[in-house]
């Protein structure tokens, strides 16, 4: 199931709310099906109940459900079972899923509306050997021992299409290709054998990087911060975990304007996600919601090329069987 955020450009729907896309390509508003149910029930607090049963927000969802995967299920039954009997529309005309071949009023939004937390690692051998040679040292014997990550800042995500902020006290930014995972469950000391069971889904990621910032900061061993925590980029959508058996292994490339940069495997991580999500709930609890990132996957990044992007550019990110997160870097702000 491929879930997302969307807001249409009508009277009828302004806020950002969660969506599913079919393998059609139709998007279903969950939120909405349970509305019209309720509606045809003959409640007058249709709206109230739906939110109640199923809210607009992803993040709520994961917060509140110890099921989130069999709630959007049970809502997508209600849409098919309106489809059969040929009803698309609340009372007021609200529709409650829309074609995306012909609808053009649709806007995508980060997936993930709200993150508990973010945390990034270093996981890609390939990506992490081209930056230790780069600084003429050799790899740490510590990298091969844990799963190190560092944690970010949350409320400079973006998603598709928006542009990527490019903040004034930067020269040289850069992207970097990574898988993500949501969780799902919350949990402590959680156990590799069962680590796969708090991811709710996979999903796109590009950690705009400020690299001289990130040189300076890293120099005095310690961060990064703001060399990366302005500006982050999820989706376009997140698939969740009952697509995949056990951890997928999926092509991930890189286009800048059309040129391919960038290509690597998500399988190539040193570290599992079963081991990463272990490691980060070392007595410390990983909750619904936590936003959780690979690392770069070798060869996906400027840094690694020596190839650097520029305002204007098309940063094309792809994962095999989640979609492209594309975005525009924008220009240098003036501070």
């Amino acid at each position: 199931m491929k879930i997302c955020s969307f807001s249409y450009q009508s009277p009828f729907i302004t806020q950002k709310r969660m969506g599913i896309i079919t393998p059609e390509n139709i998007l279903i508003d969950p939120n909405l099906c349970w509305q019209l149910d309720y509606q045809r029930e003959g409640y007058s607090n249709f709206e109230e109940r739906a939110n109640y049963k199923l809210p607009t927000s992803l993040s709520q969802l994961l917060k509140l459900n110890d099921h989130p995967l069999e709630a959007l299920q049970e809502a997508y039954g209600l849409y098919l079972f309106f489809r059969k009997v040929g009803i698309n529309e609340m009372a007021d005309g609200t529709p409650v899923s829309f074609n995306l071949d012909q609808e053009k009023n649709i806007r995508f939004h980060s997936p993930l509306d709200k993150i508990s937390t973010y945390r990034d690692f270093y996981a890609h051998e390939k990506h992490v050997k081209k930056g230790f040679e780069k600084r003429n040292e050799p790899v740490p014997p510590a990298w091969y021992e844990i799963p190190a990550y560092y944690k970010g800042g949350t409320e400079g995500f973006i998603g598709p299409e928006d542009e990527i902020l490019w903040p004034s006290y930067t020269d040289v930014l850069d992207f970097e290709l990574e898988m993500a995972v949501v969780i799902g469950k919350d949990g402590m000391n959680i156990k590799e054998e069962s680590a796969l069971d708090h991811i709710f889904g996979y999903t796109i990621l590009n950690d705009i990087s400020a690299r001289d910032i990130q040189k300076k900061e890293m120099s005095i061993r310690l961060g990064p911060a703001k060399g990366k925590d302005f500006c982050s980029v999820i989706g376009p959508v997140i698939v969740t975990a009952d697509e995949f058996e056990g951890e997928p292994n999926l092509l991930m490339t890189a286009e800048i304007n059309g040129k391919e940069w960038s290509r690597g495997q998500s399988g190539d991580s040193h570290y599992t996600w079963a081991q990463m999500i272990a490691h980060a709930s070392r007595e410390e609890f990983v909750v619904a919601g936590d936003l959780m990132g690979s690392g770069t996957v070798g060869t996906g990044c400027g840094l690694e090329l020596d190839k650097w992007i520029k305002s204007g550019d098309e940063i094309d990110l792809y994962i095999e069987k989640i979609g492209h997160l594309k975005n525009i870097v924008g220009n240098k702000r003036i501070y």
